[in-house]
């Protein structure tokens, strides 16, 4: 036996990490509430697990891919690369509560998979760490 749960598997992770995100960011329980580094890495890691689950869970990266076209319709020209380092901007700089933090964590993650360069090797890393995880 090399681990806690058995096979998890990525649809297993992706509903841990989802409850995980639900629950730990309010706390109340035993646990303190999750901080917001836990928070923006547990994002980037369900957004992970949501693309590589597929079935309901594709509805996240479909939702986020669309809105980020969207996006890409309004200012022609930008590329995945500037969205991706728009959201680093917005996700360090602006004050956010650990409900935003996740929830912009999941939406740079696909766009972080999508720019390429050092982004889409972090992108990666975390899908790859994911998949070890299940």
């Amino acid at each position: 036996m090399n681990s806690v749960f058995g096979n998890l598997g990525i649809v297993g992770l992706a509903v841990a990490l989802t409850v995980l995100l639900l629950v730990g960011i309010k706390g109340g329980g035993k646990v303190k509430p999750l901080g917001w580094w836990p928070c923006l890495i547990l994002g980037m890691l369900a957004g992970s697990a949501y693309a590589a689950a597929g079935g309901v869970f594709k509805l996240v990266p479909d939702l986020v891919g669309s809105a980020l076209n969207v996006a890409q319709g309004i200012v022609p020209g930008v590329t995945m690369p500037a969205v991706a380092l728009t959201l680093a901007i917005v996700i360090l700089f602006k004050r956010l509560d650990t409900r935003q933090v996740a929830i912009l964590g999941i939406v740079f993650w696909y766009a972080a998979s999508g720019a390429g360069g050092l982004w889409g090797t972090l992108s990666d890393a975390i899908a790859n760490l994911g998949q070890q995880v299940a």
